[in-house]
């Protein structure tokens, strides 16, 4: 594996390259994908430097873990940064049906992880969602015990709000959170990024690109699968894609004169709001991995930040980040 030549940051008490790899989209959330390609993506980001993975164990019932530890077969343990969500709930026809953070259910969910990883720890751990029926410092707690047991590193969350931030970060220091950030949706800024920031709790921003709404690549007339997620999100509907793709029309005019693609520059953007936030990229192809990669070297000043956020108001994008029934489960809609 080559040296990274990716700048490092920090997530509370953990050094990390400055882009991460979201391997979700290689199990099929996003319709069907290539095994081959998905393991070769994996291993290129590593020897571009990337480090830190970052799955679910409800990603394809559990093929993404062994996809992952299929690509890392042969690898040192300790060249990689693994980072797991548990606690989604699945049906056999692929949907989900709640949250389970039960002390219990946690340690069955970690066991199953570990031998699916094959390995012995997890570097970052987090619920999925909160399970409303499990007050957090339990869920917490009970992964804390697993911190001195040795099979997991560090805590992360996913998708909470600043008060549930605070009362899991006072039973045990909390690395990240992991929550959707970009140019069109910015719940986090306000309460729950400065409540991070006063804790010293680190982001991990994912869904950079909006799913694909600011790559650059995504067409009006695309046909989505119907086992594609984004098939039944609220962006993606009709009428509120016309309106979305319209908005991400403005600022490839400021990348154009960047030389770099909308994707770099939607990329570069999350990258510039701070030290202590780490995109997580979601190619699941090479060509596109390569494309990410190269917004580390993307310098926005002053002028082309306030250029692209002038073109991208914070509450212009249209129609919810997820379905009606998802809601309840994110404390920040």
């Amino acid at each position: 594996m080559k040296t990274s030549t990716l700048p490092n940051r920090r997530l509370g008490p953990i050094d990390t390259p400055a882009l991460a790899l979201g391997c979700m989209s290689m199990s099929g959330m996003y319709g069907s994908s290539d095994r081959a390609e998905s393991i070769a993506t994996i291993r290129v980001a590593l020897d571009a430097g990337v480090t830190l993975l970052d799955t679910g164990d409800f990603y394809g019932a559990g093929d993404n873990e062994l996809l992952i530890a299929e690509a890392l077969a042969g690898l040192s343990r300790d060249s990689v940064q693994l980072s797991v969500k548990f606690g989604a709930l699945r049906d056999p026809d692929g949907g989900f049906t709640g949250a389970d953070a039960r002390p219990a259910a946690m340690a069955n969910f970690l066991a199953y992880t570990l031998r699916r990883l094959g390995t012995d720890h997890i570097d970052i751990y987090r619920p999925a969602r909160l399970d409303p029926t499990v007050p957090i410092e339990d869920t917490i707690g009970a992964i804390a015990e697993q911190v001195q047991k040795g099979h997991v590193r560090h805590i992360g969350l996913s998708e909470v709000g600043a008060e549930t931030i605070r009362r899991a970060h006072a039973v045990h220091p909390i690395a990240d959170l992991q929550i959707e950030w970009s140019l069109l949706t910015r719940d986090v800024e306000g309460p729950i990024l400065d409540t991070c920031r006063e804790l010293g709790v680190g982001i991990t921003a994912y869904s950079v690109l909006s799913r694909g709404l600011l790559s650059g690549h995504w067409r009006a007339d695309r046909q989505l699968a119907a086992d594609d997620f984004r098939a039944s999100s609220p962006r993606f509907a009709p009428d509120n894609l016309e309106v979305n793709l319209a908005l991400v029309g403005r600022p490839r005019a400021v990348a154009s004169e960047l030389s770099v693609t909308t994707a770099q520059l939607a990329t570069a953007w999350v990258l510039s709001r701070g030290d202590d936030v780490v995109p997580l990229v979601g190619a699941r192809t090479r060509e596109r991995l390569q494309e990410s990669l190269a917004a580390v070297d993307v310098h926005l000043d002053d002028d082309t930040l306030a250029a692209i956020q002038a073109a991208v108001p914070a509450t212009e994008a249209a129609g919810l980040r997820y379905p009606t029934p998802a809601l309840p489960a994110l404390t920040t809609t």
